[in-house]
């Protein structure tokens, strides 16, 4: 049975809208009527236990064989070597400082951390002011996979309480890609790992280990291709208005393996009315975006998030849902398009970062919405939003939806 939503969205004359008509800002602007902290600025950090004991290995490696692998493999200079990082990509710019002819590429899933690691290799420390502030032999990028490319090393630092299947899933992705010779070096943040070793030994029986009071580093050396890749990824269904909506989580992607329950209860709370430009701020894997896009193919959705393998996930649910009426957006800054576009703006902002997220969520959404356009978010602390929405919005309510509740105000 349809069922009775609490917020139903008029909408003003649409004008055409395309992907083109999107576009990922550069730059990292301050949204709206969200003012930066005054006592944050810009430093040099130190890398995390795990990346520094990892880099520690490294640098005292012959790299003497990766080259030779890689004139082997019809590349004229240098060799590649990938590299995720659990901070500002540390141990990935200092090799690629000490060793010119290895070219590095860092590997992220979210944007944000992206930027925040280019911002940092970019600072020339104060006690080497001739330091190339980006080495050209570095590059830094931001997508739902590591680049299908061949690689001669890989380095790849992991935090203990890490998502386990993002773990298996970047160790079998980072092994899959190297030549045969070449080798992996991973470390954990754990000197009493066990899980971790017995996961390279999946790979390659023989693992070197070297034991650190804070950390642990292996290596394995990639002797033959792996057999069968394991498939990470999991699709899902749910029902909504009597539709069957079908749709893909990863690992990486927020609630990977089931369907947040914090999203069904967005979906509960509004409906659409025809041709209306609705926005998702967050979309995660996608199944709110999905869900409303199914409801009316005359409604536009465009959905913006900073994780790409979010997006990946979205791209993959529309096409198992037959769906062309959504767009996406790859952007961590708040600034999406040309401001005042949007009817209704949809949002499951994360609990972490003290707010901070959940402002630049609401900035965002004023910006986005029209006059008249509405905001509607789910959430678990309601009392922040109780106190805080009115500074953006007018009409403002917070009402329980079973284990959440719903928070919605209009643009003045």
């Amino acid at each position: 049975m349809y069922r009775e939503s609490r917020f139903v969205f008029d909408r003003l004359p649409l004008t055409s809208m395309s992907a083109s008509d999107f576009h990922q800002e550069d730059e990292f602007p301050t949204p709206l009527d969200v003012p930066e902290s005054p006592a944050w600025k810009p430093e040099r950090l130190a890398p995390r236990c795990e990346e520094a004991r990892l880099w520690e290995i490294v640098r005292e490696l012959d790299l003497e064989p990766y080259r030779r692998l890689a004139n082997a493999s019809g590349r004229e200079s240098g060799f590649q070597v990938a590299c995720v990082s659990t901070g500002r990509a540390q141990a990935s710019e200092s090799l690629a400082r000490a060793t010119p002819d290895a070219h590095v590429t860092v590997w992220y899933l979210d944007q944000f951390q992206s930027y925040r690691a280019i911002e940092h290799i970019g600072m020339v420390e104060n006690t080497n002011p001739n330091a190339t502030p980006v080495p050209p032999n570095l590059r830094v990028v931001c997508t739902a996979d590591l680049p299908q490319e061949r690689y001669q090393l890989a380095l790849l630092p992991l935090i203990s309480s890490g998502e386990v299947e993002l773990a298996r899933d970047s160790l079998q992705q980072m092994f899959h890609r190297l030549d045969i010779g070449g080798r992996l070096v991973v470390s954990v943040d754990n000197p009493e790992d066990k899980w971790l070793h017995d996961q390279l030994k999946n790979f390659e029986k023989s693992v070197k280990v070297r034991k650190f009071d804070d950390a642990m580093v292996y290596m394995i050396d990639k002797l033959s291709p792996l057999k069968k890749l394991k498939d990470f990824s999991c699709e899902l269904a749910f029902r909504d208005c009597e539709e069957l909506i079908r749709f893909i989580t990863r690992p990486g992607v927020f609630s990977h393996r089931q369907l947040d329950n914090g999203a069904r209860q967005l979906l509960d709370a509004v409906d659409v009315y025809p041709q209306a430009r609705i926005l998702e701020i967050g979309c995660g894997s996608g199944s709110v975006s999905l869900g409303i896009a199914k409801r009316d193919p005359s409604a536009s959705v465009h959905a913006v998030d900073s994780n790409a393998r979010s997006l990946d996930c979205l791209a993959r649910g529309m096409e198992l849902n037959g769906l062309s009426n959504i767009t996406m957006e790859l952007n961590h800054s708040g600034v999406y398009g040309e401001p005042g576009q949007f009817d209704m703006a949809l949002a499951n902002p994360p609990y972490f970062g003290d707010f901070r997220i959940a402002e630049k969520f609401l900035a965002a959404a004023h910006r986005s919405l029209r006059q008249g356009g509405r905001l509607v978010l789910v959430s678990k602390q309601p009392k922040w939003y109780q106190e805080n929405l009115e500074r953006w919005f007018i009409e403002c309510e917070v009402f329980p939806s079973r284990r959440y509740h719903i928070a919605s105000g209009v643009k003045p």
